[in-house]
């Protein structure tokens, strides 16, 4: 049995060995994360996700002030190895940073008052699909990519340095370039610690 989906997806991992040679114009790779950006479902249809594309300066803006805020927080004697971690995001071509519109959750919440506790969970579920997405894409079109968290910790420096509206909940970061090495095999644990079938 063959399933394209199935097959796409197995495309997908973690590449830490990033460079800028991609084969692909910043315009096609624009045009890819904003297409698996907007076919990705939300609840009620609400398309809360918001994604900040960058290029060139701006990337490595993101990674350095990163840099700045982590040297404050992590211990000297321990920053080699952080450092050498933002270095190999800086090292990719582009970084892309999801947000959430908190606007439009709250808005859903005023207006479907019987699910107001659940809009806040399902706009985590609806970034994290969007991000797999933008993930898949990138990979099938033969960019590597990472996901990372440097939220909240980053958020009033890059609110301030992109001039992003308050509204716009920081979620993740995903800096993508060319692969410089792939990845070790990806390991799976049992099916049967994981799954279960009644009929």
């Amino acid at each position: 049995m063959t399933n394209t989906f199935l097959d796409s997806i197995k495309v997908r991992r973690s590449i830490y060995a990033l460079d800028k040679n991609v084969s692909l114009s910043q315009n096609e790779i624009e045009d890819i994360i904003k297409e698996a950006v907007k076919l990705s479902p939300s609840s009620f249809n609400s398309q809360s996700s918001r994604a900040v594309i960058l290029f060139g300066e701006s990337h490595d803006k993101l990674w350095n002030m990163t840099e700045e805020t982590l040297r404050g927080i992590v211990p000297a004697e321990s920053f080699a190895s952080t450092e050498e971690k933002i270095a190999s995001f800086r090292a990719g071509y582009g970084t892309v940073l999801f947000f959430e519109d908190t606007e439009v959750i709250e808005g859903l919440q005023e207006n479907f008052a019987l699910y107001a506790d659940n809009f806040p969970i399902w706009s985590e579920q609806s970034t994290g699909i969007a991000q797999h997405s933008v993930w898949v894409a990138l990979a099938n079109a033969g960019i590597g990519a990472s996901l990372q968290h440097y939220n909240p910790l980053i958020d009033d420096a890059v609110q301030a340095e992109f001039n992003l509206p308050a509204n716009w909940n920081l979620r993740a970061q995903m800096p993508f370039g060319n692969i410089v090495a792939e990845p070790g095999e990806k390991e799976f644990i049992d099916d049967e610690k994981r799954f279960r079938t009644f009929k």
